[in-house]
């Protein structure tokens, strides 16, 4: 069954971007520019609203309304604009405090990677931007929304960022690709690599990997008499254990350092038995 087709402009975007059904489309502007100035305005009002009971302070100074409670609201009853004054405080206070939180939250998303960022924008330009034929999905100034690269984000990233799942991602991606739910939408020149099934290879792959590193290392090893060429090949090993573990993981240096010393300490353990028991009489 094709996928439906929906009506040009934003049921077709937002069909494109719910395609997805690893929900990497999910891309949109953080306006961060009108976000700092929003809460630059913010600020600048609970500055002057803040001066403003500071000289009601004054004024209050040795009165028992600065002390009371019930005084100072009966207060209010005379100068209602201060009554006024308290509300704005606690009305632009709330306001600023959840802008700021919500910020914080979306100030740590991530922007979308290379190749989602291309595939999301060759379907919203019907083709490859800047191109003769193609043209944005939406009309007016909303056709520069995804302009600018650093002001995007993406909802859901990939789920692994380790080297080898990015290079599977960009270059490797038709390896994968999901065939969509019936009734999603079908864009030419677009396929959808499914990150559940990019995961489950690359823990095969680093399954198996470190099986026949640690196993096939030793196997190797007994069998080599030479002592000479048993350290060549712990060097190799070793090696190739770092490389692999920098590539099919997210350790940091520290951590790979670690696994990478802990390695060659099992591969010396051995041989050493092996050199010293082959040594004796």
């Amino acid at each position: 069954m094709p996928g439906r087709e929906y009506p040009d402009g934003y049921p077709s975007l937002a069909a494109f971007m719910a395609s997805d059904p690893d929900r990497t489309a999910l891309i949109f502007k953080r306006f961060d520019r009108l976000t700092a100035r929003t809460l630059l305005y913010l600020e600048s009002e609970l500055a002057e609203l803040q001066a403003q009971l500071d000289a009601f302070d004054e004024e209050d100074r040795g009165s028992p309304c600065a002390r009371n409670w019930t005084t100072y609201k009966e207060k209010w009853q005379i100068y209602p604009q201060r009554a006024k004054l308290i509300e704005d405080i606690q009305k632009n206070m709330m306001e600023y405090k959840r802008l700021l939180s919500y910020e914080s939250v979306l100030a740590s998303q991530p922007a979308p990677d290379r190749r989602m960022l291309k595939a999301f924008l060759l379907g919203f330009h019907h083709g490859p931007p800047r191109v003769e034929g193609s043209f944005p999905i939406l009309g007016g100034k909303s056709s520069f929304l995804y302009d600018d690269i650093n002001d995007l984000m993406i909802l859901r990233p990939p789920g692994r960022s380790d080297r080898l799942s990015t290079f599977l991602r960009d270059f490797l991606g038709f390896i994968f690709v999901k065939k969509l739910p019936e009734g999603r939408p079908d864009i030419s020149g677009l396929g959808y690599a499914s990150e559940s099934r990019i995961e489950l290879f690359v823990l095969y792959l680093s399954t198996v990997l470190a099986a026949l590193l640690l196993i096939g290392a030793i196997i190797v090893l007994y069998k080599v008499s030479s002592p000479d060429l048993k350290l060549g090949l712990v060097g190799l090993f070793t090696v190739l254990f770092a490389a692999s573990v920098g590539l099919l993981t997210n350790a940091r240096l520290a951590e790979i350092f670690g696994a990478t010393a802990a390695y060659a300490a099992v591969l010396v353990v051995f041989i050493s038995g092996e050199i010293g028991g082959s040594s004796r009489p």
